[in-house]
């Protein structure tokens, strides 16, 4: 590649990926070893673990914003469209069921041997989120199913 043929805006992209999926990696992991020698010494180590999640997503959510945008041309009538029906699908395939899995651990974690069975209990509250969880993310796909089923419209 010659200096003639680079462009700026190539430029840019070429650093925004090298700082995604370079160098905020590298930073997640000195947060990490951080955090690992904050515990090791009884120290608050949540700050460091919080730091190096959020340095981790930077690069997830690039990508992410990178997929949205990147299924249609930019002058094409059904983009915004399009990038709704892709965050849904994430949502519904992705992040409930992620969340549903979370709430039965917390509710796991909760739920003694010999807890009794109250309305008021914590481990209830997590196993209604759960089911929800999964609830509704089983009724987005289900519609999803019948509006790519129904193409030939209402007869």
């Amino acid at each position: 590649m010659n200096l003639t043929s680079m462009s700026f805006d190539r430029g840019i992209l070429d650093l925004a990926n090298w700082l995604g999926n370079v160098i905020m990696p590298t930073i997640a992991a000195v947060f990490i070893i951080n955090a690992v020698l904050q515990f090791s010494r009884a120290q608050e180590f949540a700050h460091s673990l919080y730091g190096a999640l959020a340095c981790l997503m930077i690069s997830g959510l690039t990508r992410a914003f990178e997929t949205f945008a990147s299924q249609a041309a930019w002058n094409n009538p059904d983009l915004y469209w399009l990038s709704i029906l892709t965050l849904i699908n994430w949502f519904a395939n992705v992040i409930l069921p992620v969340y549903a899995a979370s709430q039965v651990a917390a509710m796991a974690l909760r739920l003694g041997l010999f807890s009794p069975v109250h309305p008021s209990s914590g481990w209830l509250r997590h196993l209604v989120s759960a089911s929800l969880c999964l609830m509704v993310s089983g009724v987005l796909r289900l519609a999803e199913f019948f509006v790519t089923q129904g193409n030939g419209g209402v007869t």
